[in-house]
């Protein structure tokens, strides 16, 4: 983006694990999907689980508006390459085990709130372009999964990253493995969307972990920046883009339809988007929510909880800003709205 455990009895061999239901038969899954290994349900339904929100964090700076609307998970943006080394750095700026960073996150969890690494980004180098090996990449993501003491890993993976084959097979091979070593990672990818649903590489890519073995818990739609012919209403995008991607999570991996929504996620980009004309709205905020709750969206969340307040008067920029939403609110509407 812009600059739990798993069911005990899923086999391998499903790509969508979800963590509140079991896969069910195959339905009509492309050639590129394995068969689909059917679970015994879970006891808790989408409905009873409800939608939970985990916004997007600095992992490595605070913000004032972190806790607005009391998350139960923070995604922790991002983890990188240092160089051209298969090195992981919070942020490309700070070593794993960076001690303030350690007490950020320990702040983070203060309030009872989990946190998911997130690997990747639209800046930077995500660690499976550097990493020469499997066993190599696995080491490096557990790193940053034990600096945060969590199970819980996010790949935020787009621009030529998502098209690049060979860092898209590595990956799921680090992950099978990774999985097979630690049975309590979950494992999430944030891919973008547009209207008209997940692109060709996005869809490949899910077919490389399915491929692989590896259990995804959940498909976070990047519900932002679809490009200049998309002005209008922004909460009514990434509705539509929503319910396309349920159809497609459903067609390729043989899924529910309870089970496609509860392991789909939906991030926006709240206030100015990078696009001229898109911007996200309160409104369109508690749509998406009201939206979310409906379908039993797994989560919601939102790039990103450092922009959820006003800017300050003449701030003198005409790109979208870091620190700031662009749009009239208070201080955490945003993450309030989204929070339900």
């Amino acid at each position: 983006m812009r600059s739990h455990r798993k069911p005990a009895a899923i086999g391998l061999g499903c790509l969508l694990a979800f963590a509140m239901a079991g896969c069910s038969g195959q339905g009509d899954a492309t050639p590129a999907a394995p068969a689909v290994t059917t679970a015994a349900p879970s006891t808790s339904s989408p409905a009873e689980s409800g939608t939970s929100y985990a916004p997007y964090v600095s992992s490595t700076e605070a913000a004032g508006t972190d806790s607005a609307g009391s998350p139960t998970t923070y995604n922790l943006a991002f983890v990188i390459a240092d160089g051209s080394d298969c090195v992981p750095r919070w942020n490309g700026t700070h070593a794993i085990g960076d001690p303030a960073v350690a007490a950020r996150i320990a702040r983070l969890k203060e309030d009872g709130g989990q946190v998911r690494v997130s690997f990747g980004g639209a800046s930077g180098d995500e660690l499976a372009t550097h990493c020469g090996s499997a066993s190599e990449l696995a080491a490096a993501y557990g790193k940053a999964l034990d600096a945060a003491d969590t199970g819980l890993a996010d790949f935020d993976i787009e621009g030529d990253e998502l098209a690049d084959s060979a860092s898209v097979a590595l990956r799921s091979k680090a992950l099978a493995r990774l999985q097979a070593e630690r049975e309590d990672l979950e494992v999430s990818f944030t891919l973008p969307v547009m209207p008209s649903g997940l692109g060709k590489d996005s869809l490949a890519l899910l077919a490389s972990a399915n491929d692989n073995g590896v259990q995804v818990s959940t498909v976070n739609l990047m519900t932002m920046n679809y490009g200049t012919s998309y002005d209008g209403d922004m909460g009514g995008y990434a509705r539509t883009a929503a319910q396309t991607a349920h159809t497609q999570l459903k067609e390729v991996f043989g899924t529910s339809d309870a089970a496609a929504w509860r392991g789909m996620a939906l991030t926006s980009m709240i206030g100015v988007n990078d696009v001229d004309g898109e911007t996200f709205t309160l409104a369109d905020a508690a749509e998406v929510r009201a939206f979310a709750e409906e379908k039993g969206i797994g989560w919601v969340s939102m790039w990103s909880a450092a922009r959820d307040r006003q800017c300050a008067k003449d701030s003198g920029s005409d790109r979208p800003a870091t620190d700031c939403s662009g749009v009239k609110q208070s201080s955490g509407a945003f993450g309030k709205a989204f929070a339900g």
